[in-house]
């Protein structure tokens, strides 16, 4: 009498680039899936960050060969050719041993060998796009996905005959992050203060450095006794902006790093700062008002997009950094305090925006897009370990 088969879990594989932008919302959706016994593993480069897998999970991450071919200069450009070639290389053996049922790229340079690894073994494939225009890599790989998940209700840079496609589910946040809209906002009032949170992402920004301080010089004293400001700046302008600020007699708090950021956000009336994906998606998910300063030196000027889309929703304002200068932040700063109804308004429209559930929307959409035969139930699943592949 032979033993009873068997039926061991699907394997779904998540590509990203190594950078946090693309690496968090894949780390989100690996613990979405494993909550629904998934096995999963991870493809990054070997840029990519410590990517921690529960314990006792069946979890691997593999490092393969990518570099991007955007980089200026012709050997540069072919020795980002070359290396996508390679790492398609890596990514077919790969894959080959894992035999996914599902591919997932979140974009990035480093997601395309294993995408393409992917369609050339006829696996099903999804992405997840993290901005409001769908990046280079993913516009490369965009015809060969089942779905493409979108952060945005509107996506622009999509091909007409692709956006069928699209699933709007949200960027995923960090679940200390969607606490903080459990908290309502605190309500700015004529006559009280306000908070504003002023940060560059996890490097700071030099710009908000320069401008902030004297933004604040150029208002009423009666004006400024109404802030409070705390700042994130590089740890080489922290010296500075402390000085800038006790020049004009103006208490500041500035930090290289805030480790609370929740507790920030959550008696925040504003934030000043960067529109990148993760940035927008936390203050959505949060509910918190915002004036956006896109990077300019972004690809493809995809903060920007990502500004105006919340812009649009009625939660910011955006100010591009060519017009991000002391007066227009003091006329600004002035009239929200004048007008503290604006702000008041802005804050809903930022929670209307939000996506907490984002992470639960992806999950859902993977597994009802996952290959109803039984072909990936045939292997065993990848062994909780780094490898490079």
């Amino acid at each position: 009498m032979s033993a009873p088969r068997t039926t061991v879990k699907k394997t779904i594989v998540l590509a990203a680039g190594g950078t946090g932008g693309h690496l968090f919302p894949a780390q989100a959706l690996a613990h979405a899936l494993l909550a629904r016994g998934y096995a999963v593993a991870l493809v990054t480069d070997r840029r990519g960050k410590a990517f921690e897998a529960p314990e006792n999970a069946a979890f691997s991450v593999h490092r393969i060969r990518a570099e991007g071919i955007s980089r200026p200069g012709l050997a540069a450009k072919l020795g980002g050719m070359v290396s996508l070639g390679l790492g398609t290389l890596d990514a077919l053996l790969l894959l080959r041993r894992l035999k996914p049922a599902m591919v997932v790229g979140f974009g990035g340079y480093p997601s395309v060998p294993t995408v393409t690894a992917a369609g050339l073994q006829g696996i099903t494939i999804l992405l997840h796009e993290q901005n409001a225009l769908l990046g280079r890599a993913n516009r490369l790989l965009a015809s060969r996905a089942r779905r493409i998940a979108t952060s945005f209700a509107e996506v622009s840079g999509v091909k007409p005959a692709l956006r069928d496609r699209l699933s709007f589910t949200g960027n995923p946040v960090r679940p200390d992050i969607v606490a903080v809209r459990q908290t309502p906002y605190p309500p700015a009032e004529i006559d009280g203060k306000l908070t504003v949170l002023v940060t560059g992402g996890s490097q700071g920004a030099t710009v908000f450095s320069d401008v902030m301080p004297a933004a604040i010089a150029l208002l009423p004293e009666t004006v400024r006794r109404r802030l409070r400001i705390e700042q994130q700046a590089r740890p080489e302008d922290v010296a500075r902006v402390e000085a800038a600020y006790s020049g004009i007699g103006f208490q500041a708090e500035v930090a290289s790093f805030f480790s609370d950021m929740p507790a920030r956000l959550t008696r925040a009336h504003l934030a000043i700062c960067r529109s990148g994906a993760s940035t927008v998606a936390e203050l959505t998910a949060a509910g918190r008002p915002a004036i956006l300063v896109p990077y300019p030196h972004a690809m493809d000027d995809h903060q920007s997009a990502n500004a105006h889309a919340v812009e649009t929703a009625g939660g910011a304002w955006v100010m591009p950094q060519d017009a991000f200068c002391a007066k227009a932040v003091a006329d600004r700063l002035e009239m929200l305090l004048t007008m503290p109804q604006k702000l008041n308004a802005a804050a809903l429209k930022m929670r209307e925006a939000g996506t907490p559930d984002a992470v639960e929307r992806l999950a859902d959409l993977v597994t009802a897009e996952l290959p109803a035969n039984g072909d990936s139930l045939r292997h065993t699943s990848p062994e909780p370990q780094e490898k490079a592949a």
